[in-house]
């Protein structure tokens, strides 16, 4: 900005001296013609017990909006009583699906006073599960061979040369096998995401949008708080990304967050075999060169990582977690892959949802891009200091390489969010997620000047999970606007 201003100031400084004429600014280009979507009728049908499914149609690229398009799915659960409009909800991921959450929020008893008074309406982002087209890259087969194999974990010159080449191959793979190729790619980030949920405001016939967003759905809320201050009624924001941490920043602190919740987890375990980072390094070392038989599968150590990242999620899963490991201890990696299973979405019929690759597609264009081999080695070297349980092998760091050699470059950066005219918004975080650290929301709700719901627990989103002082706040907020800083 400094650098910019001194430029403009130069040039200013420069005509005076010349007494030449002042350049005529060029007039900003006219927002595109968005009038066909945004008035389109929804062609809802029955997909369910009071479930109504549609697909909006978007542009592919909002720069061409006489071009291509693609579409977005939905599923609604119509307002019982004293309808107030619609309220979108978005679950995270990248790569989530907001058609399951709004489907399970249906059933929520906790949910119940929303499902009163609000359409709930999920969204799968552009390029997620019912969505056309959907991000492809590895099939099943390649995605089951990486995982089984520990490559990660080696890294020698000749190691991390053999990553990025996988890395590379990984990124064009999603080129050649998505629909519309890189172009379509270009636009699946969240500066697009945002787009597409105001044209379904739009569509739904709502003059403001009332908007829950879970973790990654926090950054779809910000940057839509950013771009359309002004559309906003109301906003929950559960398990909160702040927006202006760099992709380095972001999976160093989330390494901490699990190495946090591991502490957390080894003290109420009070067990042998996992009761401390220590402890728990000698159980999973060993499957880096002896992969665990489970079932017909094996279990490697990066499933054996992922599945205990899985595991601490919620605190609830903990007992599931302390036997996934016991049976490590004991030659029997079944029940900690069925956790790793979970984590990447793959079914018991061997399929994947693709919630993976689409997280790599919009992480990669999200973010500022680094290339520099020596700051992505001290990046990870970073992410263990803060993470020792990670020791041997660290599941997101390829991340950071995957990135490097993307296909497309970045359509967004990281950056403290301007907004002017927004409402009030409530932001949730807990003192211990793993996942988004409680610090990350309070940084949030000081950039969208949100009152902030702190949550004393474990867990990664709270919101609507049973807890009555997280859900009486949020629900209250949602319904009246009435909100202020609590603890629960």
């Amino acid at each position: 900005m400094l650098r910019a201003v001194g430029l403009a100031a130069l040039a200013v400084l420069l005509a005076a001296c010349t007494s030449a004429p002042a350049p005529v600014p060029s007039p900003a280009p006219p927002p595109p013609d968005l009038r066909k979507f945004t008035t389109q009728t929804l062609a809802w049908s029955p997909c369910g017990e009071a479930l109504d499914c549609a697909h909006l149609t978007v542009p592919l690229d909002y720069a061409a909006p006489d071009g291509k398009t693609v579409t977005v799915g939905l599923l609604r659960h119509k307002a019982a009583k004293q309808r107030i409009g619609s309220l979108v909800v978005n679950p995270g991921g990248p790569g989530g699906r907001g058609t399951a959450t709004a489907a399970s929020l249906a059933k929520t008893p906790a949910a119940a006073p929303l499902l009163d008074r609000f359409d709930v309406v999920g969204f799968d982002p552009r390029g997620v599960g019912t969505s056309e087209p959907r991000i492809t890259c590895r099939t099943a087969a390649e995605q089951d061979a990486d995982r089984a194999s520990d490559v990660e974990s080696d890294m020698s010159p000749a190691g991390v040369q053999k990553q990025l080449a996988e890395t590379t191959a990984y990124g064009a793979k999603c080129a050649e096998a998505t629909k519309y190729g890189k172009e379509f790619l270009a636009n699946v980030g969240t500066r697009d995401v945002v787009r597409d949920l105001d044209v379904l405001r739009a569509a739904l016939g709502d003059e403001k949008l009332t908007y829950l967003g879970y973790s990654y759905g926090t950054q779809i809320g910000a940057a839509y708080a950013e771009a359309y201050p002004r559309n906003v009624r109301a906003m929950v924001l559960d398990g909160a990304i702040d927006p202006a941490q760099g992709l380095v920043e972001s999976l160093v602190k989330q390494a901490a967050g699990f190495q946090d919740a591991l502490n957390e987890f080894t003290e109420w375990c009070a067990c042998p075999l996992a009761g401390s980072t220590e402890a728990f390094q000698r159980l999973v070392r060993p499957l880096i060169t002896k992969p665990l038989p489970a079932g017909n599968r094996k279990l490697s150590f990066e499933d054996a990582i992922t599945g205990t990242f899985a595991g601490l999620y919620a605190r609830g899963d903990w007992p599931a977690l302390k036997a996934a490991l016991a049976q490590v201890g004991q030659g029997n990696g079944r029940t900690l892959l069925a956790f790793a299973d979970d984590y990447y979405q793959r079914d018991r019929d061997g399929r994947y949802s693709g919630a993976i690759d689409a997280y790599f597609a919009v992480r990669c264009v999200d973010h500022n891009r680094l290339t520099d081999r020596a700051e992505i080695t001290r990046a990870h070297e970073s992410m263990l200091a803060g993470a020792p349980f990670l020791a041997g092998g660290t599941p997101d760091t390829s991340e950071l390489d995957i990135c490097s050699t993307w296909p497309v470059p970045p359509t967004s950066a990281e950056h403290v969010p301007r907004v002017e005219a927004l409402p009030k918004t409530l932001v949730i975080s807990t003192t211990h997620d793993p996942a988004t650290p409680h610090q990350q929301g309070v940084d949030l709700a000081k950039q969208l000047k949100s009152a902030l719901l702190t949550y004393e627990g474990v867990q990664h989103t709270v919101f609507l999970d049973g807890n009555a002082c997280v859900d009486r706040a949020g629900i209250t907020y949602l319904i009246d606007g009435t909100a202020a800083d609590t603890r629960c």
